[in-house]
């Protein structure tokens, strides 16, 4: 799947690529920018830390007091903030993930996904066609998935259903 030309919008200068992965912190963890890419539009990104196992459009659930990551779980009932991973941006990583736009989003293989569907996490990590109760709240799909391994999702900072207790 492939996620690059995307190019900040403001601001512009010195900002780590949206698809690159870097070892060092080049922005403060938590940071958001907006950038544009020539056939999925703008999108919004947030700058984390990353986690084992990460891929390319892995769905990530993240904590807003340090900004870590962990690959989101199945069926999770907390209200956590989710976003995809723009690159493979594993452990001791540092990298951008998507919360806004047209996101490339890393499917459970095999399952099927039709248009304007609802979806959660039957797979840790990964999107699939879910029950009621489980769907990421702030995520549709925009058309079919095409390919056995990605959909294409209109997100806009989504989250997990649930609530705090």
């Amino acid at each position: 799947m492939t996620v690059a030309n995307w190019v900040p919008v403001q601001p512009t200068a010195g900002i780590q690529a949206i698809d690159s992965t870097d070892t060092t912190q080049n922005h403060g963890l938590g940071t958001i920018i907006r950038a544009r890419h020539a056939t999925l539009g703008e999108g919004e990104f947030i700058y984390l830390q990353g986690v084992a196992s990460t891929v390319v459009g892995s769905v990530v659930i993240y904590n807003t007091a340090n900004y870590l990551t962990t690959l989101a779980p199945v069926g999770s009932n907390k209200p956590q903030p989710i976003a995809f991973a723009m690159s493979a941006c594993v452990a001791s990583n540092y990298g951008w993930y998507q919360i806004g736009g047209n996101a490339k989003a890393a499917k459970t293989s095999g399952l099927a996904l039709a248009s304007n569907a609802a979806v959660g996490v039957l797979t840790t990590g990964k999107v699939a066609a879910t029950a009621s109760g489980k769907e990421i709240q702030g995520a549709l799909t925009v058309a079919k998935a095409t390919t056995p391994t990605t959909v294409t999702l209109i997100i806009d900072r989504p989250h997990m259903q649930g609530r705090v207790t």
